[in-house]
């Protein structure tokens, strides 16, 4: 599975589509303003994102960047539908460290 995941990843940075006009995720992560937050760093998490996660689900990671509480309140949540997002966020919180590190 996860080999599946980082082939259909490095294929995604290798064919052009929306990521390669920067995608949700690279431009909230770019208009951060984090001392990290290189071009190259919030593509390669943008890439992942589009392998890994839906559109919905890369609109909500994006906003995490704008309102961190956001993360908090959605890994703390009680709701069935935010305990199965937040496994799903974490493994590509996982992918995006190994694959961008």
């Amino acid at each position: 599975m996860r080999r599946a995941v980082l082939a259909a990843t490095l294929m995604a940075t290798m064919l052009p589509g929306p990521a390669a006009y920067g995608g949700t995720i690279e431009r909230a992560c770019m208009k951060a303003d984090r001392p990290n937050a290189t071009r190259r760093l919030c593509s390669c998490i943008q890439d992942v994102a589009n392998a890994t996660l839906s559109g919905g689900e890369r609109s909500k990671v994006a906003k995490f960047f704008k309102d961190p509480h956001k993360s908090q309140a959605t890994r703390q949540s009680d709701r069935r539908t935010d305990e199965k997002f937040w496994l799903k966020y974490k493994q590509f919180g996982d992918i995006v460290t190994r694959h961008c590190g």
